[in-house]
């Protein structure tokens, strides 16, 4: 990087740049009947699903070296891609299987309706695959070896405090694709992504969008990682393409389509 374009860099409002777009975060929206409302542009998409899917969460947990206060884990913003991108029916093996468990039990308790009662036992669909993530998330500080150069420089040495600003920020993160009849993994994808930040006075300026909930949006580090997973959910597609649909359960009812 030359002189001249660090002096112009930190003599200016700041900038921001990112490998995936303008933002350190770019996973937003929802997912549902209505298809993916204000998904990622980025997100690479499939024409139909190729199997049921759950998310697992990674038994040896989620490094995070920086020190950074991360939400303690990332299964919901995967999920949230999952469901968006179209390529997997995506069914819950956390909070919203506890919820139909407790439900049969005040079934059977006599609590609840007998008659009626939506919520039976074999109506729950298989998960066919499962997704696991992995998270090794690393921070590094730019702003000594940039101020160094500019010390060099006599007209530029006023600048040397707005360098100890600058940050390279990077987050590396993996996903597993296993299949659940054979046990054989089917896929998997590395995804990474790297912001610098220019600051002034301590401030780290340019914009970076907002993230799938969970706490993602709430520090830069939070938006970084969410736009690795972004990354290799996007490399795990293009593997997930080449795959033959699974015999999927019927879709579920909306307005559209009326009762199954």
């Amino acid at each position: 990087m030359s002189a001249a374009v660090v002096a112009l860099g930190l003599a200016g409002c700041g900038k921001q740049g990112t490998a995936l777009g303008e933002g350190g975060s770019v996973v937003g929206g929802s997912a549902g009947p209505a298809g993916a409302q204000a998904a990622a542009r980025e997100l690479v998409r499939c024409e139909a699903p190729v199997a049921t899917l759950a998310l697992a969460e990674n038994p040896n947990g989620y490094s995070v070296v920086s020190g950074a206060m991360l939400p303690p884990t990332p299964v919901p913003l995967v999920r949230l891609m999952a469901q968006q991108s179209g390529c997997f029916r995506v069914v819950d093996r956390a909070a919203g299987l506890r919820g139909t468990i407790q439900e049969q039990e005040l079934k059977e308790a006599g609590i609840t309706r007998r008659e009626g009662h939506t919520v039976a036992k074999g109506k729950g669909y298989e998960a066919q695959f499962t997704l696991t993530p992995s998270l090794n998330f690393s921070e590094q500080n730019a702003g000594r070896e940039i101020g160094g150069l500019l010390g060099q420089i006599p007209f530029l040495s006023t600048l040397v405090g707005l360098a100890q600003n600058v940050k390279l920020k990077e987050a590396q993160v993996t996903l597993l694709l296993t299949d659940n009849e054979t046990t054989e993994q089917l896929a998997a994808a590395t995804g990474s992504v790297q912001v610098t930040d220019l600051g002034m006075g301590g401030l780290v300026l340019g914009r970076l969008g907002g993230a799938a909930g969970a706490g993602w949006s709430n520090s830069n580090e939070g938006k970084v990682v969410a736009a690795a997973f972004l990354d290799a959910h996007n490399r795990l597609v293009t593997q997930v393409r080449q795959l033959q649909a699974k015999a999927l359960p019927p879709p579920v009812a909306t307005r559209a389509s009326g009762p199954g």
